[in-house]
């Protein structure tokens, strides 16, 4: 994961500091985050989706400087770790979605089909209990890929190698 150059960072920072106000760390609701934020979020999932990993994590990487609060970036960049099998960094970013929004259904299961890739079977599973309660009665496509990711299990299985070392 490359990242960005730090001089872009600080200047990006400074200036949305200085336009943002006092109070930019309140809870906003998603269709108060920053414009220019969500459509780096769009460009970060259109790279995802073409396979580009290191051009989704540049926008996505950028779509947070511009504004900390956009979960759907922070869950999208969870995605583009577990491409990678970098389960334990995806599962980082679901936690900053759900510090944000504990009942986010996409980061919950992200985080559920992470837990999963790591063989943390029972914590997915608690995952899927809590998207289930949050759906209600209906069912919903996060609950159905969670439940489905934990039926298959792990893509590699731990492999013991029972045949000696020769030097």
């Amino acid at each position: 994961m490359r990242l960005l150059p730090i001089g872009i960072v600080a200047g990006l920072g400074a200036a949305l500091m200085a336009s943002s106000g006092a109070n930019s760390q309140a809870p906003r609701a998603d269709s108060q985050i920053n414009p220019q934020s969500v459509q780096l979020t769009r460009q970060g999932e259109a790279a995802l989706a073409s396979g580009d990993f290191q051009a989704a994590d540049d926008a996505l990487e950028l779509a947070l400087v511009i504004d900390p609060r956009n979960r759907q970036a922070f869950v999208t960049l969870a995605k583009v770790a577990q491409k990678q099998k970098l389960y334990g960094q995806a599962i980082r970013y679901t936690n900053k979605a759900l510090a944000l929004e504990p009942n986010d259904l996409n980061a919950l299961a992200v985080q559920g089909e992470a837990m999963v890739e790591m063989g943390a079977v029972a914590r997915a599973q608690q995952n899927l209990l809590k998207v289930r309660k949050i759906c209600g009665t209906t069912a919903c496509p996060q609950g159905t890929t969670l439940a489905a990711a934990i039926a298959k299990g792990p893509a590699v299985a731990a492999k013991t190698n029972t045949t000696p070392k020769t030097n």
